[in-house]
């Protein structure tokens, strides 16, 4: 999946959606690409090295999902115990798409409730 396609599937998962790029102050992350439910993060990637989305992931899931696909690896710069990296140049779109949605969803239900 390319970065637009990327971006436009993020946005359709709710209204409540907001995309930010909240680490322009930092050379190295000037170009992350964050999206948002609730006010936290569910999705983000470098815009300028489309190679790994970082993704929240149910901890039991993780190992599994590491065994089974070469593209889902560990997140960039967040904790491999409730984080995932995926390659959406390798992943399936399916996959892809599955494992953002799970994403969203773990955050939306759990700061959805604090709200």
């Amino acid at each position: 999946m390319n970065i637009e396609d990327y971006r436009d599937f993020c946005l359709s998962l709710g209204t409540d959606v907001e995309e930010k790029l909240p680490f322009v102050k930092f050379k190295s992350g000037e170009g992350v690409l964050v999206f948002y439910v609730c006010g936290h993060m569910f999705s983000f990637f470098d815009c300028n090295d489309f190679s790994v989305i970082s993704l929240k992931c149910q901890p039991e899931r993780i190992d599994e999902l590491k065994a089974e696909y070469d593209c889902v690896g560990n997140p960039y710069n967040e904790s491999p115990k409730h984080w995932i990296g995926i390659d959406p140049n390798t992943a399936p779109n399916e996959l892809l798409c599955d494992l953002t949605r799970n994403s969203y969803e773990i955050v939306k239900a759990k700061y959805s409730k604090k709200r």
